[in-house]
């Protein structure tokens, strides 16, 4: 009799327990399922943020690289507006190098013109000149007017040595200078006409010398000495037809 009341107590305590058992784990599965549904949304914002991240990162260098490429841009058309101005200058200096050059050689042909009568230089000295020396003047001139100018300045200098002399000189000498500058070689140009002035200042070559060595003053760029010279010219020897031409020239500058 006394189980019976203890057997009703079990049940009955099992019967209370029991659902309070069955919630509690309810409550416990369902927690866990939302710790786990908000670590997926933590996962899915934390990646979210990552990409978010990665996308700006990227953007930064992007636009890093762009501003990098537009300095680079920048120098580049520096660069090539400065060749451009280097360009502009080789240009006028060439279209400038090759007026001077122009007017040089037709300064020659104009003399050489002059020289086709043989004894050209001998109406112009007091004396006549031997034939030997006349003979090696000609065979120099001739070579000057194939355009080979090493050979006519040496034969020229050679004249020179052989007749010291000669009333042919001073033409042998100026000669020597325009041989020179025909080769560009515009400073021996200018001491070979300097001679000139040196040692025959009353020939009639002189003038013409001072000219050219006016015209090799500015081939070289130096235009103040080339303007000197001429101004030079003119005070030394105003009636020649070179002082003529000197104030010409003067008067475009």
């Amino acid at each position: 009799m006394r189980l019976a009341p203890r057997a009703a107590l079990v049940a009955l305590a099992l019967s209370i327990f029991a659902p309070v058992g069955h919630a509690a784990l309810f409550d416990d599965e369902e927690a866990r399922a939302r710790i786990e549904a908000l670590r997926r949304q933590v996962a899915a914002s934390q990646q979210a943020v990552n990409e978010r991240l990665g996308r700006i990162e990227t953007e930064v260098r992007d636009r890093r690289a762009l501003v990098d490429l537009a300095g680079q841009i920048d120098a580049l058309k520096a660069d090539i507006a400065r060749i451009r101005g280097q360009i502009e200058v080789l240009l006028n200096q060439v279209e400038t190098g090759e007026k001077r050059q122009k007017d040089l050689y037709l300064d020659i042909d104009t003399r050489l013109r002059k020289l086709e009568q043989p004894r050209e230089a001998e109406k112009a000295a007091d004396a006549p000149a031997s034939p030997e020396d006349t003979k090696a003047y000609e065979a120099a001139l001739n070579q000057f007017k194939l355009g080979n100018y090493p050979l006519a300045v040496g034969a020229l200098q050679g004249l020179l040595v052989t007749y010291p002399n000669s009333k042919l000189a001073p033409n042998a000498q100026y000669w020597i200078g325009m041989a020179y500058a025909a080769q560009r070689d515009y400073r021996n140009a200018i001491t070979a006409q300097q001679k000139v002035l040196t040692l025959w200042p009353e020939d009639p070559k002189a003038p013409d010398a001072m000219s050219n060595i006016a015209n090799s003053q500015e081939a070289l760029g130096d235009r103040r000495a080339a303007q000197k010279t001429l101004e030079g010219l003119i005070e030394r020897y105003p009636a020649s037809q070179a002082a003529a031409s000197a104030k010409q020239r003067l008067q475009k500058r």
